[in-house]
């Protein structure tokens, strides 16, 4: 039976995705490290669209879990014809003032585990002829933003990675496409409601559900990269043209300061 994988599928965005495919008659596999959240979300998705939906714990910042998942799905008769990257981790924190187990849970989350997904079932997508891979990036590989340089820099290894995977892959029947988003109104961020509608009135924040939408259109008619979003193509655009030092002055608002000086 086919089956599309969702990382990340327990809320946000990955919900998002998994209800989005399900509502388009694909099968989900629902994981996330949160067991009775995947529970809730599959038993959901099952009574809402139809189709079949199979909760998967996982947690993918261990070093194991993208070959634990890939012979769980083996070992089941999944055959995985999409694939969403979207698990991440949201870390604003200065490096110094980091732990290393902190550092190693992210790299594993946003890269180790991603590569090594792609990699088992790219394979099998490959022999088939067929298949979708989407990779969920950042918009702020362009933006060196102080207190994200851990966050930044994986989602900008993450849009190498992907792009170069998608010129692998070309002719092989399998796509690969890298979703690049700006901020998003998702729980990541401790907003007020009130200031969640004034941010996406204003298009600097994007709903979970229209995000979903861009990206796996832009998935389906096999694009290499999406960037949603009016305002955050602007902000990108802008950032690709200034030179690093004219973000300096990121430094000196206020919330910046204050982060950095309690850390």
């Amino acid at each position: 039976m086919k089956y599309a994988l969702v990382t990340g599928a327990s809320s946000g965005i990955g919900l998002e995705y998994a209800r989005q495919l399900a509502g388009a008659g694909h099968n989900i596999l629902v994981v996330s490290n949160r067991r009775e959240m995947n529970d809730a979300v599959a038993t959901g998705i099952r009574d809402r669209y139809g189709v079949e939906a199979v909760p998967v714990y996982a947690d993918l910042s261990d070093p194991d879990s993208a070959e634990e998942l890939y012979c769980f799905c083996r070992d089941m008769g999944a055959e995985v014809d999409i694939l969403v990257s979207n698990a991440g981790l949201l870390h604003f924190a200065r490096l110094s003032s980091t732990d290393s187990a902190a550092i190693d849970r992210i790299i594993a989350l946003h890269c180790t585990t991603p590569v090594k997904l792609c990699r088992l079932f790219s394979a099998d997508m490959c022999r088939r002829g067929e298949g979708h891979i989407l990779i969920m990036s950042s918009a702020t590989v362009w933006m060196p933003y102080p207190t994200m340089s851990l966050y930044g820099s994986t989602k900008a290894f993450l849009k190498n990675f992907a792009q170069s995977l998608w010129y692998e892959l070309r002719g092989s029947g399998v796509s690969v496409t890298t979703v690049l988003p700006g901020a998003v109104d998702t729980p990541l961020y401790e907003l007020d409601e009130r200031t969640r509608r004034i941010l996406r009135g204003f298009g600097v924040m994007m709903s979970a559900r229209k995000l979903a939408e861009t990206g796996l259109r832009a998935m389906f008619r096999r694009r290499r990269a999406c960037i949603p979003g009016v305002f955050t193509k602007i902000v990108v655009l802008l950032c690709r043209m200034l030179p690093a030092r004219a973000l300096l002055p990121v430094l000196r608002l206020p919330s910046v300061r204050r982060l950095l000086e309690s850390r």
